[in-house]
This record gives C-alpha cells, structure tokens and sequence, in this order.
C-alpha cells in the first residue's frame, strides 16, 4: 500500500478545526437555550438516545472528509497477478511407437484425449500452438485461442517414423519467436556465446513455455540437450513428459492415424493397422530430465492414461507473476459519498426541515 500524492495527506489538519469549529457552535446555542424550571420534564420528554443521534450526522460528515483527503493523495494497492500473455506450445510424439497398446487403445489416442483435456482446461487468454515430431517436427497450429482448432488438429494427428526431439524444441521455438518479439529464432543466439550465462536467471524468464511429450529417444534431428540450450538462452522453460510403460507389446494404429502418403503431409505414412512385435526404443529419462532441469522446468513421467492426466494437470503454465500497481482512490471516494449521503439523511429523518 501506497501513496502518489502523500502531501494531500496535510489536509487531515483540518479536521481537528473543524470538530473545534462544531464545539464552539454547540457552546454558543447553550447561551440562548431556554430556561426550563425542571430539567427532568424535559429528559423525560425527549427519545431514548436523542443526545448522541444527533452528533452522528457530524461524526459521519468527519469521516466522509477524512476519507476524500485520503483519496486525493491517491492510495495504490500493488497486487500481483498471472501473465495474460502466456503462450503455451504443445509438442506431441508421433513416432509409430506411439501405437503401442501397453496403454489401451494406443498410447497416441490416450495422448490425445489428455492433449484435448489440458487444451480445454487453459484460460480463455491463453494461446496454444501445436507441434507434432516423429523424424521431423512439424508446426501443426501456430498459437492460437481458438479451441476448436486447436483440438481438431489434435485429433487428426498420425504416425511417421523416427524421433526428433531436439527439432521439436527448436520448432516450438521459432513458434514463440513469431508472436514473442524478446523470443530470437533458433538460427539467432540471444546472446554471444562466450556471453551466456550459466546460472538460471529467473527475472529472464519469458512467460511463454514449452510441453513435450515422447514415449522413446531421439535418434534424429538437433540433438535434445543443444535444443534446451537454445531455449534455456531465451528464457523458455520446457517441461518434459515421459510416456509409456516399460513393457511395449504391439503397434496398433487405427487408419486415422496411419495417415497417407501424400508429401503434403509429411507427418504421417501409411501402412496396415497392426505391425505385430517390434523393437522399441526405450524412454530417455535422462536426458528428458536433463532439458527440463537446464531451462527451470520439470520432468515427469506418466505410465498410463489416468497418470497422464494428472501430469497435464500439474504442470504451471502461468508461470510469469506480474505485479500490477492498482490504485484505490476510487474506493475511498466512493465510501466518502455513502457516509456524506447517510449522514444528510440522518439528520433530515431526525432534524426535518420545517
């Protein structure tokens, strides 16, 4: 709590004359009262409280004064509230991996629902830009408040071969720099090299953040840890979802996410629903854990659908707290205006006018 003009405050002085001013007008009417031979006729005469009620109108024109000298000075509130321009991109695994039914149906279609669920969930200022990665990384949907799109694109999403996480952060990145004008491009170092800083500045840090989730390691495209890099140099948090279980059986895509082989579409190839028994990839915790410990987020790791909700619904993306001075005069004028009008009702409800 605050004060812009605090010299209004000298203003108060002149209450204390004015509560004089009222006593010296009370003693100079006892000087021309009326002379009653018997005091207690007229005690008994007058209603219960009369003596105090009648000072009340005074007492709340006082504090009405003090009230609007208080407002005049200009009283703020500095009150600490979410960014509303938190942008939050969603890097999804596409990798034909991700049609392993250890977590049933698939681990895409659970990965989708939760996606749609963490989606519906943001507040209505929040923008979400979609990339989706197998051997690329492929910008989906650019950031965007339009949740119908947004969990159009997710549900149409299909399977491609490969892994390329690091290309997923570099992507998402140069999503954030397109809106975010304090976020460079990836072909651009914020700062020099030789200038970066080691430490974690947490006064650096943008609003915007980044949330990954894979089921296997990257064995494609910009290596993980040089992506975090990039991003940790830019102030953008990534965190990180490890998905799956450790015990993969079969690929089981429905058609939907098989996709085509149009090259339009390059995320995506088509093929036959069910591949039977093959070799999988195993989940980087490591380095998963690593990116997101490098640009001040978290890592979590999520076996099954219930447990990925849970992580979409943990993971703080109103992050940037931004405090805003609000100031209250208003508040104190309006108060001011409730007890002057109360105290000139008062008084013509007990004094009318004749």
């Amino acid at each position: 709590m605050g004060l812009l003009w605090p010299t209004y405050l000298l203003f108060l002085a002149t209450i204390p004359l004015v509560v004089l001013a009222y006593v010296l007008v009370l003693r100079r009417r006892r000087r021309f009262a009326v002379h009653y031979s018997s005091l207690s006729l007229i005690r008994q005469a007058m209603p219960p409280g009369i003596r105090w009620r009648r000072h009340l109108p005074f007492v709340l024109i006082v504090l009405a004064l003090a009230l609007l000298f208080l407002a005049m000075s200009r009283p703020f509130a500095n009150v600490t509230v979410a960014s509303s321009r938190t942008t939050v991109m969603l890097a999804l695994d596409v990798s034909l991996s991700m049609c392993a039914d250890d977590i049933y149906p698939n681990r895409l279609t659970v990965a989708q629902d939760a996606a749609e669920r963490f989606i519906e969930s943001q507040e209505s200022g929040t923008q979400v830009g979609i990339v989706a990665f197998a051997g690329i990384a492929q910008l989906i949907v650019p950031p965007t408040t339009d949740r119908e799109i947004l969990n159009d694109a997710v549900s149409n999403l299909t399977t491609a071969r490969m892994t390329a996480v690091g290309s997923a952060i570099t992507r998402s990145l140069d999503a954030l720099a397109e809106i975010n004008p304090n976020i460079p491009a990836t072909r651009v170092y914020s700062v020099p090299i030789e200038e970066r800083q080691e430490s974690f500045a947490e006064d650096n840090m943008q609003p915007d953040v980044i949330v990954l989730l894979t089921d296997g390691a990257s064995n494609r495209g910009v290596f993980p840890l040089v992506a975090a890099q990039a991003a940790r140099d830019r102030g953008v948090r990534v965190y990180t979802i490890g998905f799956g279980t450790t015990t993969p059986s079969i690929l089981q895509c429905t058609p939907e996410q098989l996709g085509t082989d149009d090259l339009a579409n390059r995320i995506g190839r088509g093929g036959f629903g069910r591949f039977g028994r093959v070799g999988f990839l195993q989940l980087d915790e490591q380095t998963l854990s690593s990116v997101a410990e490098m640009t001040g987020a978290e890592y979590y790791l999520a076996e099954s659908a219930d447990e990925l909700l849970d992580v979409f619904a943990t993971i703080p993306v109103q992050l940037r707290k931004n405090t805003v001075r609000m100031e209250v005069s208003a508040l104190f004028t309006a108060l001011a205006s409730l007890l002057a009008l109360a105290a000139v009702a008062l008084g013509l409800r007990w004094n009318p006018l004749p």
